[in-house]
């Protein structure tokens, strides 16, 4: 150490002028003489001759720029939705794809007609807007499913990648909405390129929602008026016997043949015509061709979903699984659903042939683990205490011959909170509605009635339990024909005059 200062570099170097090294800070300009300075020199060269121009900003990732997005808007205004094409009869397909020239379109089926004409009018816009309910599939990725082929695999779904799955927090049941591209060379779906709604709400809203388990369920306190006119008198009944509150979880018991279709129509179109705001879903399990188009033509306002009896079990597990997280969905958000699902025990049915077996067989050949998901279906119904709710209506077929069909029902029995008997006897003698009064009721009714109607309800039923089911109804359309309304007939009634 003490030969460093005296040898040839120590006067040349000295070591008291490396002390101006504050002096850089404040002007850099002024060290540049100096040794240390030389290697800061080309840093600091750039800013004294001329700023650079701002860097331009790059796309955002979630979006695209003002030219596409006008693009964007012009494609929602114009017929490139896929919801409208997917409405449009084959017929009206076939007349659109000659029009537009598309070639050999005569035998494609209507999902790969939709499929062509949106590949091909998207060749000259580029961007599209698409809809449907997300299913998301074991791998990570999903789909949107369309509720016009009843949430069937088809070629025009919609293609959603888990990078936006796992960024938006989505799951099964959400309605997704945003712009999608065409497949490309060597794809074979429509892909989503930007979310812009889930559930027609902004999807960055997504994950205040709290989940539908970690929802306070509670009794059903209001009510579901069914009365619409003075003639219906079917729902007129239904109103006094069991009345029908947000989130009730009913059960309808009918024998074959009872009108538990028809009941289903008009109930559905009485919530539909005095309960606007709700969304009404009916889901028909392994029914007939004919039954399905028939409620479609008849209940013109509600989601008719069906999985007819000509398709495999899967397809009935995998239709019933779409409704029900879809509902799910609906009222985390906080809207009212009520779904009309024709039968239960068709679906238990279903999930018994799907279910693998256990080795644990209850009799009628029914496995012990295979009643679990249908009562989770039904069980999925409840009123919402943070608001939003749950109603399923669900019909079980008693009384067909089968012991499997005894053994679903005695599982499901005492579930609901509503109970609903139709009587094969009343149907023989063409008496409507056939309902069994005295095994029909709804579970805390004093939640949904006032107290002065229900004083009324309770003394009418105390007369109409001591007659025969045919007596009762008879006796109970006759007087409801003679007024107007269900408020009126109370108000009118004399016990005393009933018998």
């Amino acid at each position: 150490m003490a030969k460093l200062p005296n040898g040839p570099r120590g006067p040349r170097v000295p070591r008291a002028p490396l002390r101006p090294r504050p002096q850089v800070k404040e002007d850099p300009a002024s060290a540049a003489p100096g040794s240390s300075a030389s290697t800061e020199a080309p840093a600091a060269a750039p800013p004294a001759v001329a700023p650079p121009p701002p860097p331009i900003p790059p796309p955002p990732t979630d979006g695209f720029d003002e030219e596409s997005h006008l693009k964007y808007e012009e494609a929602k205004r114009s017929e490139l939705h896929i919801a409208e094409l997917q409405k449009m009869t084959v017929a009206q397909l076939h007349a659109l794809a000659k029009k537009e020239g598309i070639p050999e379109y005569a035998g494609l089926k209507k999902q790969d007609l939709v499929f062509h004409v949106l590949r091909n009018r998207v060749q000259s816009s580029g961007l599209m807007f698409g809809e449907g309910v997300l299913e998301v599939l074991p791998d990570g990725f999903g789909f949107l499913r369309s509720p016009d082929y009843s949430y069937l695999p088809s070629p025009d779904d919609i293609y959603v990648s888990p990078s936006q799955i796992r960024r938006f927090g989505l799951r099964t049941g959400h309605v997704v909405a945003g712009q999608i591209r065409p497949p490309k060379n060597d794809e074979r779906y429509f892909a989503m390129l930007k979310v812009e709604a889930v559930n027609y709400d902004n999807p960055e809203s997504l994950p205040e929602k709290v989940v539908f388990e970690d929802l306070t369920p509670l009794f059903p306190t209001k009510r579901l008026l069914l009365e619409t006119t003075a003639e219906e008198l079917d729902m007129r009944v239904v109103d006094l016997i069991t009345p029908i509150g947000k989130g009730q979880r009913g059960l309808i018991v009918s024998p074959p043949r009872a009108g538990k279709t028809v009941l289903l129509q008009k109930m559905a179109n009485a919530v539909l015509k005095n309960s606007p705001d709700c969304i009404v879903i009916i889901l028909l399990i392994d029914e007939r061709p004919e039954e399905v188009t028939d409620m479609e033509r008849n209940v013109p306002g509600a989601e008719v979903v069906s999985s007819t009896f000509d398709e495999p079990t899967a397809r009935h597990v995998q239709v019933a699984e779409m409704v029900i997280e879809k509902s799910k969905r609906l009222v985390e958000y906080g809207k009212d659903v009520v779904i009309f699902l024709d039968s239960i025990t068709r679906l238990a049915r279903a999930h018994n042939a799907e279910m693998p077996h256990s080795g644990k067989i209850l009799s009628g050949g029914v496995d012990a683990n295979a009643l679990q998901k249908p009562k989770r279906f039904f069980g999925a119904a409840r009123n919402i205490e943070e608001g939003g709710s749950l109603t399923i209506m669900a019909t079980a077929l008693v009384d067909t011959g089968s012991r499997m069909d005894e053994v679903i029902f005695e599982e499901f029995k005492g579930t609901g909170n509503m109970e609903l008997h139709l009587d094969r006897r009343l149907m023989d003698k063409r008496v409507f509605p056939a309902i069994d009064v005295s095994g029909s009721g709804t579970r805390k009714e004093e939640l949904l009635l006032d107290p002065q109607e229900l004083k009324y309800i309770w003394a009418l039923r105390r007369v109409l339990t001591e007659m025969n089911p045919v007596e009762a109804i008879q006796l109970l359309r006759s007087r409801l024909e003679k007024t107007k309304t269900n408020a009126e007939f109370l108000l009118s009634m004399n016990i005393s005059s009933l018998v």
